[in-house]
């Protein structure tokens, strides 16, 4: 009798994991052959880039332990907005001014901003304002955001991105998600705490959180006197929580601003939100058609690698997003000869490919300095160091110089490539993190990467950012030597290696 007790729960156990086994290859089967949409790595070819200027925002510790701001990226944003005439699109992803359970006195850019567009479309009626955002700061349904409603009540078109229509990063959750959650939607509900700030949300807003993908664009698109078109492409949230961080962003003229709202129309369309770039002034509308028509017939076949330093050493600019960003990251490595000089500055830098390509680099004779957030704080709350410590353990031990930033609650949150080469420069910024879910068309992202002789203003500025905290000039401390945060555990790296592996993780 009980060897057939015994039998029976033997003869379920299998049926349970072959059934465990069955969903399982049916969620990656589907995954693996299911193409992100169209609004996803789209290819553009370089262009002549006009009016480059680079920004960043900086933090440090001074000699008493107190952390200390420099700031420039929504300094300038603030100022693009107040001088445009017709359109401003801005697409941003952390939109709030949520701090996480521990408060400090922070900068409150979402209310600046909120308040700057408000202004300008209040003081020209006309104007023509496309605000792009994702749906965690209404909690994916589960709370209305002060922010976004003011600006719709003043006529700002606001859209949340649709994050269904993106592939998932998370198949093993997301598939059961689709199939039992998803389709009873969601709304307000005050079962549970906000995740993020106060106020409560339905346990809805949680599993949908655990979907784990983002529109995580930060970008800025407005004309000026005369019709001209100014991007800036940037690390930096309007995030009250995240005002302290250190960032970096880029602002440019020229045709390369066209591919920026391109890849945006594209975005729109996806999120069923066609209707709002149609809206868009009548010329821009038709520039934008004209690429956005080239854009889209192209993607598959355009080159979107600078292979080699142009001939003439003029300046060009790209607009790359998603897997694009991981393209030109791989191609700056590759291409990289003994000799030649790389500087990497990242908040997440997990994706297996870049990391071998930094080793081999550093095996063929290149110079190469990586400076890492610690990976400790998020806003209030302690983290394990998860990817960049067992990262940087492993770079260590290739010889690769890795440094820390300094940091007192706030985050290293730019993320910054450039090259240094006898014959130019290259430099690669904007959104994404170097991880499978930022660069390998999971995540929106948007990033601009800049061929140009190295006597260029942006890359000297560049340079110089990285240097004063690489070195600690001035007397202040922005870095710390890699031994301080040392962990080279097996149980943290095998950790990070499955989280990177199934996006079980928020990196």
């Amino acid at each position: 009798m009980v060897k057939q007790v015994n039998a029976r729960k033997n003869s379920r156990l299998r049926y349970s994991l072959l059934v465990v086994a069955i969903y399982v290859l049916l969620v990656y089967s589907i995954t693996a052959v299911s193409p992100p949409p169209r609004a996803v790595s789209m290819g553009f070819e370089p262009k002549s880039a006009q009016n480059v200027t680079f920004l960043a925002d900086l933090s440090w510790i001074d000699a008493s332990g107190q952390r200390q701001l420099e700031q420039q990226i929504f300094d300038a944003a603030l100022d693009m907005i107040a001088n445009a005439r017709k359109l401003i699109v801005l697409d941003m992803f952390l939109f709030n001014d949520w701090q996480g359970p521990v408060r400090e006195s922070h900068r409150t850019l979402s209310q600046e901003l909120t308040d700057a567009l408000i202004k300008r479309k209040r003081t020209l009626p006309s104007l023509v304002v496309t605000v792009i955002s994702d749906p965690v700061n209404a909690v994916y349904g589960g709370l209305p955001s002060v922010h976004f409603e003011a600006m719709r009540a003043a006529g700002i078109d606001v859209v949340l991105t649709d994050l269904t229509k993106l592939q998932d990063s998370n198949p093993l959750y997301s598939g059961l998600w689709r199939w039992l959650i998803r389709p009873f939607g969601n709304a307000q509900g005050s079962a549970l705490p906000n995740p993020f700030g106060p106020g409560k949300v339905s346990i809805r807003s949680y599993l949908t959180l655990l979907n784990f993908k983002a529109n995580h664009r930060k970008l800025l698109v407005v004309d000026g006197e005369g019709g001209e078109l100014t991007a800036l492409v940037s690390s930096a949230n309007p995030h009250d929580g995240s005002s302290a961080h250190r960032n970096v962003a880029m602002t440019f003229t020229g045709n390369a601003v066209l591919d920026v709202l391109v890849s945006e129309t594209a975005l729109l369309t996806m999120s069923g939100a066609t209707a709002s770039w149609q809206a868009w002034p009548v010329g821009v509308v038709e520039q934008v058609q004209a690429h956005r028509l080239f854009a889209l017939t192209n993607t598959d076949e355009s080159e979107v690698a600078i292979n080699a330093f142009s001939a003439n050493n003029d300046t060009q600019l790209q607009v790359v997003s998603e897997s694009r960003i991981e393209d030109a990251v791989i191609t700056m490595l590759l291409s990289a000869e003994s000799g030649d000089k790389l500087d990497l500055l990242m908040f997440y830098l997990s994706d297996r490919d870049i990391v071998n390509a930094i080793k081999a680099a550093h095996q063929r004779g290149v110079s190469i300095r990586v400076l890492l957030d610690v990976n400790q704080d998020a806003f209030g709350r302690k983290k394990k160091g998860v990817p960049n410590r067992p990262v940087a353990a492993e770079l260590a031990r290739s010889g690769i110089d890795v440094r820390w930033c300094a940091t007192a609650g706030e985050q290293c949150h730019a993320k910054m490539l450039y090259r240094i080469h006898k014959d130019g420069a290259q430099l690669l910024l904007g959104s994404g993190n170097y991880t499978r879910r930022n660069l390998e068309d999971f995540n929106l992202e948007t990033n601009v990467w800049l061929q140009t002789p190295i006597s260029h203003p942006a890359i000297l500025n560049a340079a110089h950012y990285f240097e004063v905290q690489w070195s600690n000039l001035d007397g202040r401390t922005y870095s710390v030597d890699y031994e301080q945060y040392e962990n080279d555990s097996t149980w943290l790296k095998w950790r990070y290696r499955f989280m990177e592996a199934t996006g079980f993780g928020t990196f």
